[in-house]
């Protein structure tokens, strides 16, 4: 946390707040994982990818809803209430890659970071339960920096005691990275959308 707390969490897609956020974001997972590995030997961070289970029509049920949810909520809350203006204006070819790769490769490190670490660690500590409110809290905290501000936590808060609760049924860090990854494809569209009403008209709003 002290690491990602060096750099400004505000959306930018400039060169030099790309290669800030690499590297912080980075650094946030790679330092803990090496300290756990190396310097006390245990596992208590891992990044289990295969669990060697099949997804179950729940599971699949579940990546069909966020698609559908995603849809009805997220254009409401960020044009209504204007928050779409804390990420910046994306008018042109490349401004638009820049938002997919960012809004992915963020989508990706919140799982890494929040629940195969912070979640993982704090799990060694308190009972799961508390464990995943502590987890939201800091998630939570870390989305309203990045943007997601004016009743958002509305939003977040569920979402990451979700994802917290899916990852201790499932165990699998390819499922709920699958679950964030379509969470965040309709935010980019939305985004998009928001600053250009001329792109993606497939919203209701």
């Amino acid at each position: 946390m002290l690491i990602v707390s060096v750099i400004p969490l505000a959306a930018e897609l400039d060169n030099m707040a790309m290669v800030r956020f690499t590297l912080a974001l980075g650094g946030a997972v790679a330092v803990p994982y090496v300290i756990s590995r190396f310097v006390f030997r245990d596992r208590a961070i891992s990044f289990p990818w295969r669990t060697g289970k099949r997804w179950g029509r729940l599971q699949w049920g579940w990546l069909i809803a966020v698609l559908v949810l995603g849809w009805l909520i997220l254009p409401f809350y960020f044009i209504s209430s204007g928050v779409y203006q804390n990420w910046p204006v994306v008018n042109s070819p490349e401004l638009i890659a820049r938002l997919f790769v960012g809004v992915g490769a963020v989508g990706i490190w919140d799982e890494l970071f929040f629940i195969c670490t912070v979640f993982a660690l704090l799990r060694r500590h308190f009972p799961d339960a508390l464990a995943n409110v502590l987890q939201m809290i800091v998630f939570v905290s870390f989305l309203w920096e990045l943007g997601y501000r004016a009743w958002g936590p509305a939003l977040t808060i569920p979402f990451a005691l979700l994802q917290g609760f899916i990852f201790l049924r499932t165990h699998s860090l390819a499922y709920v990275v699958t679950v964030h990854l379509l969470f965040d494809a309709i935010v980019f569209a939305v985004l998009v959308h928001a600053h250009n009403p001329e792109l993606l008209p497939i919203f209701l709003l």
